[in-house]
């Protein structure tokens, strides 16, 4: 079990349909999570996707026949699995709030967390539902998703892969980025939404890190 968690923490694919309760469950940001910023970035490289059925087998008879310790395993890692970070390399250059506006110098709120990004693959967070694309002059090539009550926006895209209407799993790529839009060069630049109102991003991203923390801790004592 503890070459399954050691994997798990390396990177290691385990692919299968993520858990639909996690969505309405994004949690408030833990103390222990920490912001990185562009000289401390610290590289997190994302599973690649598969075939569920192929790796852990999703079947009630196969759950009915498994072993206790096997069925908490595979409970652990649907949990697991059900989230991911936006970029397989997070590293944040400019945080939510009130900065120097790069275009005019002065002090203005920032409303979203800005990524260093090169040509990436932009990656849903969660299970969610693709209800916005588009382009315009200041978020420039954009794709809108909602996972349940929160909405989260990526910006400034130099390609939209996303379709209006569409479901999306976690690690399904929506966009490529760029630097559309207002922008002083590329990067990714994500809003979120809950219930309508601007919240900091970093609060899924919050949720993500101690989602797995908890997860690969409970894979440990399996």
């Amino acid at each position: 079990m503890r070459k399954i968690s050691a994997m798990i923490a390396a990177g290691i694919s385990f692919c299968i349909v993520p858990a639909k309760a996690q969505f309405n469950t994004v949690a408030t940001v833990p103390a222990r999570y920490k912001v990185e910023v562009l000289h401390t970035g610290t590289d997190k490289t994302e599973p690649a996707s598969g075939n569920a059925d192929s790796v852990l087998g999703t079947s009630a008879e196969l759950l009915a026949a498994a072993s206790p310790v096997d069925a908490d395993k595979k409970i652990w890692l649907e949990r697991y699995l059900s989230v991911s970070y936006p970029l397989r390399r997070i590293r944040i250059t400019s945080p939510y709030g009130y900065r120097k506006d790069p275009f005019t110098g002065k002090k203005r709120f920032h409303g979203g967390l800005d990524l260093h990004a090169r040509g990436d693959e932009v990656l849903a967070m969660m299970e969610g539902v693709v209800v916005k694309v588009g382009q315009d002059k200041t978020s420039g090539k954009y794709v809108t998703l909602r996972h349940g009550r929160y909405t989260v926006s990526y910006c400034h895209l130099s390609k939209i892969i996303a379709v209006k209407g569409a479901v999306v799993h976690p690690r399904d790529v929506v966009g490529i980025t760029g630097s559309t839009g207002r922008s002083t060069g590329e990067h990714l630049h994500i809003t979120c939404k809950f219930d309508g109102k601007s919240v900091n991003p970093t609060v899924i991203l919050g949720y993500i890190e101690s989602t797995r923390k908890e997860c690969v801790a409970a894979l440990a004592q399996l």
